[in-house]
């Protein structure tokens, strides 16, 4: 029987979190300490563990089936590749910062000057966009210190918090552009292997709506159903089910929890009392 053959960043925060959707679709993985491939007990998956920079290549000579990788990478080392999911975790920029003493006015400030990155195809397609002419400094790796030690007078790197272009005394001027990690699919992958992928990818959906949602459970009176169903944004219709007080009933819907405190402020203002909020876990539709 074939098996899927994913490949996860080795290490760091994306391998963490990729490792976290995994467990939460239902795969338990085999794996121990240092090794690059492991099994999974109740599902024909390997896991490859790999450095990421070279998950593209792996996936473009069939060695790895699919992989989670940032968009950002993808970008810079797989644009031939396809995205079949976007995964909504590990959330980062890539973006040009300068020194904080350093007068910034616009991207024409760039102009001439050196830049350091080890995202050399990102940041040229970013300047020659601007009509900007640039010299670029290729490091991998610490690439904030490239202004401290003369260098680099800018640089294009990723960013998350922050916190590391203010330990190294920069600050952050141009979004070059923006990542999540996503589920990305080899060219040769097998008609046998991608029914696996398919089934794997409506796990992953279903817990991804999940993650955005909440479950809302809700009482009113019910001169007031019509107008609460009119706000709640309910995957058909909510559920609704007399309470024992008569003239009351309890109505059940799903949220999106970006939009979550403005309705529930709505819902409030036309009657809701005793609002319950509950996080799901898996949502199949």
């Amino acid at each position: 029987m074939s098996k899927l053959k994913i490949a996860v960043q080795k290490e760091g925060r994306l391998h963490d979190e990729s490792m976290k959707i995994l467990s939460e679709i239902g795969i338990s993985i085999d794996n121990g300490k240092d090794q690059l491939k492991a099994s999974a007990r109740n599902f024909p998956l390997e896991v490859f563990y790999l450095r990421n920079g070279d998950i593209p290549q792996y996936l473009r000579d069939g060695i790895v089936d699919v992989a989670i990788l940032g968009e950002n990478l993808l970008i810079e080392k797989g644009k031939d590749l396809s995205i079949i999911e976007r995964l909504g975790f590990s959330r980062c920029r890539v973006s040009v910062a300068v020194p904080k003493a350093e007068k910034y006015t616009s991207v024409k400030d760039l102009e001439g000057k050196q830049i350091a990155t080890s995202y050399p195809v990102t940041t040229q397609k970013f300047l020659d966009a601007h009509g900007i002419k640039a010299k670029l400094h290729i490091i991998n790796g610490s690439v904030e210190i490239a202004p401290n030690i003369g260098l680099a007078d800018a640089i294009v790197d990723i960013v998350s918090s922050g916190s590391t272009l203010f330990k190294n005394n920069l600050k952050e001027v141009e979004v070059v552009l923006k990542s999540e990690a996503a589920l990305v699919v080899s060219p040769k992958i097998t008609a046998e292997t991608d029914v696996l992928l398919k089934k794997i990818q409506f796990r992953l959906q279903s817990v991804l709506k999940a993650r955005n949602s909440k479950y809302v459970l809700l009482n009113t009176r019910n001169e007031n159903i019509n107008k609460i169903i009119s706000i709640l944004p309910g995957m058909k219709s909510p559920t609704i089910v007399p309470l024992a007080i008569e003239g009351w009933s309890s109505l059940h819907s799903v949220i999106n929890k970006n939009d979550f405190w403005e309705v529930i402020d709505e819902l409030k203002t036309h009657g809701a009392e005793g609002i319950l909020v509950c996080p799901i876990e898996n949502m199949i539709l």
